[in-house]
Formats: structure tokens, sequence, C-alpha cells
């Protein structure tokens, strides 16, 4: 697999070692977390058997943590009437 992933990564241009791990992780953070699934999916699509591995791989990244909380803030500021 990780052959493979480096064939890729001299086809495509990329400067970086491509493993499995990487794979793993870029899919679990970028292509998942980031596009708002929930890391409970992001787990059984993983095929992990802990939460806690998941987690590992799927870092949350300040950027979403900062749109999850502009998200949550229009969401009680609509319920209150208000504006902020």
């Amino acid at each position: 697999m990780n052959d493979y992933l480096k064939e890729i990564a001299v086809i495509c241009g990329i400067n970086k070692l491509l493993t499995s791990h990487v794979a793993r992780h870029t899919f679990a953070t970028t292509i998942t977390l980031q596009n708002g699934v929930p890391i409970e999916s992001v787990f059984k699509m993983l095929g992990h058997t802990n939460i806690r591995t998941t987690q590992i791989y799927a870092k949350i990244l300040d950027t979403k943590v900062s749109e999850n909380m502009q998200a949550l803030k229009g969401r009680l500021s609509r319920r209150s009437g208000t504006e902020g």
C-alpha cells in the first residue's frame, strides 16, 4: 500500500512521504471532520474498535472549532431574537 502511495506522490509532485497512516489521518481530519461528519461516523468508517483510536487520527483543527462556535452563536442568537 505504501509503495502505491509513494508512486502517487511522485506523479502528483507531492514532496511529502505518503503512508497509509498519513492517508488515514487526512481522510479522518480533512475529508470527514472538516466537512461536518460526526466522529462517531468516522470511527465506523475507519473500522476502529475503540473511538479513542479514531481520535488519534482525527485531530480537530482550530478552524473547525471556530466554525462550530460561530454556528452555535448564530443559533443561540436566533432563538433569543438578538444579534450578537
